[in-house]
């Protein structure tokens, strides 16, 4: 039995720390790698990227694999993030070993953050290593296969998509070759999901199951949102992130070319997408537990349509599974507020 979600990649955990309150609304989600970690990519398309570590994950240089990716709120601050979870990782002797002691070791962990910063009240309320650790933590404390809570959680806590609020998502599929991709994401978009025509989620077009609002509540949801946007401050830099993981065999490049169209998926789901104010960034991990077929060199095809596949159906989830917020730092209503039809199909 499957969970729709990245935990279905087995090995792979996810971790979430959250904090409201306070004028915090903010957050920090680790992807957890097995224990001797992934085969890792990234792809950064938006104009106003936060990243740690990505350079590393260039196939042309020297890091094969990493333990940890680490998605947070907090804009650049947030970064802080990673070094809570670096901490951690070096403690378990996990990470590219250096030296001739076991203990020797620099953990690798790619980071990525999305703007969120005063969304709670405070500008100075932001996820820090403490976050990051507090986070790994849970993510290996979670069994094997865990649901994945979605919604406000973790680096979706002060999420906002448009003029609505965001959130966590993810979704998973088995391929007929029985390779498993998944994905998670931080929807948190300065492009709208929302088509102002309709009232339709623009990812939910390409799943084949669109049910269009009622025309009235539509145009009431539209009103709505006009007088929440008028009480917030235009939000200057915004950023959708995602994971994409597989059990798939792949090298380092072929996981760079998954990270790659998995962008596909954000602009399905998103418009505009990948603009100055974006920093949009995808990460790829493969554990190598399935081998692709080596008789056909278009085998790997089939995991980078599904890649895309699972990062659209994982903003519509982030949407979906959202709460309001109506706080010192701004209104964000949420889709199933609107529309009905809340919660993570």
């Amino acid at each position: 039995m499957t969970l729709d979600a990245l935990t279905d990649v087995a090995g792979v955990r996810v971790g979430h720390a959250t904090r409201t309150g306070n004028g915090m609304l903010t957050g920090t989600t680790v992807v957890l790698a097995p224990e001797g970690g992934a085969v890792a990519a990234v792809d950064v398309r938006g104009g106003g990227p936060g990243t740690k570590e990505t350079d590393a994950l260039d196939p042309r240089n020297l890091v094969q694999k990493v333990e940890a990716i680490v998605l947070t709120g907090g804009s650049a601050y947030g970064l802080d993030a990673a070094s809570g979870v670096m901490a951690w990782l070096e403690e378990r002797r996990r990470g590219v070993r250096v030296g001739p002691d076991p203990a020797h070791v620099v953990p690798v962990v790619p980071a990525a953050c999305v703007f969120d910063l005063g969304r709670g009240g405070d500008f100075r309320a932001r996820p820090d290593a403490a976050t990051g650790r507090a986070a790994v933590e849970a993510a290996s404390a979670s069994a094997p296969g865990t649901a994945v809570p979605q919604g406000c959680v973790g680096a979706g806590t002060g999420a906002v998509v448009g003029a609505l609020k965001g959130g966590i998502g993810t979704a998973s599929v088995v391929l007929a070759s029985g390779i498993t991709v998944g994905a998670l994401v931080v929807a948190n978009a300065a492009g709208d999901v929302l088509d102002p025509e309709t009232g339709v989620l623009y990812g939910e077009l390409f799943q084949g199951r669109v049910e269009y609002p009622d025309a009235g509540r539509h145009e009431e949801a539209l009103r709505y949102l006009a007088r929440a946007a008028e009480r917030n401050a235009p939000p200057p830099l915004n950023t959708t992130l995602a994971v994409v993981a597989t059990d798939a065999d792949l090298t380092k490049a072929q996981a760079q070319k998954l990270a790659g169209t998995a962008h596909d998926g954000i602009a399905r789901a998103v418009r505009p997408v990948h603009l100055l104010n974006d920093g949009d960034t995808v990460f790829a991990l493969a554990t190598g537990e399935r081998p692709l077929d080596a008789a056909s060199p278009l085998a790997l095809n089939e995991v980078l349509a599904a890649g895309a596949d699972m990062v659209t159906r994982a903003v519509v989830r982030a949407v979906r599974a959202a709460e309001s917020v109506d706080g010192p730092g701004g209104v964000w209503p949420s889709y199933g507020e609107l529309y009905g039809g809340g919660g993570t199909p």
